[in-house]
């Protein structure tokens, strides 16, 4: 048998090789580039719109539930903050539930009041604005469950840095005597929902345990 040594095209061969591995390792590289810029983007987006949360957050929890408790009415509380827009879909009653007793003795609500996609039913809706030249944010915002506490919360509560202890119904130690009454605040779990006005993919959701 004779041994064939003919090695033309070797060398064709032998670059077409080393032109489809480069050709992978430069798509492969550009692959990982091109993900790498999307997910960056896409967390900057979330982490936008996580802030918002977190605003608003800070607006329903410092601004709007102390007006509540001062017995503004829902048509009070969009006029006090027009400039967010503020909209109120559930009656009054049903707020002063939400924060004056425990869950089970919501009789103003309606269960969808309770469900925790704080889209679905919400206390409130309000927008926030975005940077310059940047969309704003639409936040929803709800109570979905209350353990009732003995906070005074008459005339804002606590807030008034007057009576912690409501006097009411509970023990009551007003002049300082040698038996103290502990303070069990009231606990709120609040859902919020942030979501960019321009696109609905762009949004964050936030569960807050808040004591009054």
């Amino acid at each position: 048998m004779r041994c064939l040594r003919n090695e033309n095209g070797v060398a064709l061969v032998t670059a077409l090789m080393l032109t489809l591995i480069s050709l992978v390792i430069c798509l492969t590289l550009l692959y990982y580039i091109t993900q790498g810029t999307y997910i960056s983007a896409a967390n900057k987006r979330y982490k936008t719109s996580l802030e918002a949360a977190h605003g608003g957050v800070q607006v329903f929890a410092k601004d709007i539930i102390p007006k509540i408790f001062g017995g503004y009415s829902t048509n009070r509380l969009m006029s006090e903050f027009s400039g967010i827009n503020l909209d109120v879909p559930v009656t009054n009653a049903c707020l002063q539930q939400k924060l004056r007793f425990s869950t089970s003795e919501w009789t103003n609500c309606i269960t969808s009041n309770s469900d925790p996609n704080a889209k679905v039913s919400p206390d409130v809706t309000f927008h926030l604005k975005g940077m310059p030249s940047m969309p704003g944010f639409v936040v929803n915002s709800k109570i979905v469950d209350t353990t009732a506490g003995n906070t005074d919360t008459s005339s804002g509560g606590a807030e008034n840095g007057e009576k912690l202890i409501d006097p009411i119904g509970v023990a009551y130690n007003p002049g300082g005597s040698l038996i103290g009454v502990p303070h069990l605040p009231y606990i709120y779990r609040i859902e919020v929902e942030s979501e960019a006005e321009s696109n609905a993919k762009e949004r964050a959701r936030l569960s807050v345990l808040y004591a009054y």
